[in-house]
């Protein structure tokens, strides 16, 4: 299968995500976390420092969990606008948007 290239948005997302599991982490062992969120911890490396920008859903939950962050702190975090930049507006969110339609 051939991936297609990460946009700008989707890497600065990525970096967003890292950055947030990181403080979240704290001082945290990497490993730790990793091994109680069912994930080597150059998986959550990998994810924290934004080399895998588009980590799946359900690594994401299971960090989260392991985190106490709730997906809604998450998305909301990673989707929000970088400061100085111009807003595109609010952040969309799929699946509400179906349930709204």
């Amino acid at each position: 299968m051939v991936r297609l290239p990460l946009t700008p948005a989707e890497v600065e997302r990525g970096q967003r995500l890292g950055s947030l599991l990181r403080r979240a982490r704290g001082e945290r062992p990497m490993l730790d976390t990793a091994l109680d969120a069912g994930l080597s911890p150059e998986t959550l490396r990998k994810i924290e420092t934004g080399r895998v920008a588009t980590p799946a859903f359900p690594t994401i939950a299971a960090i989260a969990d392991v985190l106490g962050l709730s997906l809604d702190a998450v998305w909301a975090e990673i989707n929000r606008p970088e400061r100085g930049a111009a807003s595109p507006g609010p952040a969309r969110h799929p699946t509400r948007e179906r349930l709204a339609s």
